[in-house]
């Protein structure tokens, strides 16, 4: 068999265990959980920094694409 007949993808298919995927899921929506809480933290303290410098919310929230 050449190289260029070679099968390298295998062709058995793995079964995907349900409690590897649940296991997957709730650590993905914990790390959102995490980005979201951290975002809305920086856009806040963001928002705030215009405001005091005199920028007008309107502007503010143009910039921020709100």
């Amino acid at each position: 068999m050449s190289i260029i007949d070679r099968d390298y993808l295998p062709t058995a298919k793995v079964e995907f265990p349900p409690e590897l995927a649940l296991l997957i899921v709730r650590k993905a929506a914990a790390l959102a959980t995490a980005f979201e809480e951290q975002a809305l933290d920086q856009m806040t303290a963001d928002a705030r920094r215009a405001l005091r410098r005199g920028v007008e919310p309107r502007v503010i929230v143009r910039k921020m694409g709100l």
